[in-house]
């Protein structure tokens, strides 16, 4: 089975303090949903229409656990102390070959 990858691409933080508070909760959520993070930060460079702004990457073991992992109730919780309007962003989840 191919591990998945849910990358979150952020295009603008527009409340820090609701993103540290999402923050605070969305890490646990996901590791504790069998996520490992690969990455997170600001980009070292970017090229091609890129942003410089914030990027995460968390490797699962399968789709499945990583579309379980944005369902559960702990990741939901995230989500509500990140509220709306708060950041912009968009999140994929891929399969790995």
């Amino acid at each position: 089975m191919a591990k998945a990858y849910w990358v979150s691409a952020y295009r603008s933080i527009k409340d820090p303090e609701k993103m540290a508070a999402y923050a605070k909760l969305a890490g646990p959520a996901l590791t504790g949903a069998g996520g490992r993070f690969i990455a997170r930060g600001m980009p070292a460079a970017v090229r091609e229409c890129g942003l410089q702004e914030r990027m995460v990457i968390v490797e699962f073991d399968s789709v499945a656990a990583a579309l379980a992992a944005y369902d559960c109730p702990a990741y939901k919780e995230a989500l509500a102390a990140l509220g709306t309007g708060s950041v912009e962003r968009e999140i994929r989840i891929i399969e790995g070959t």
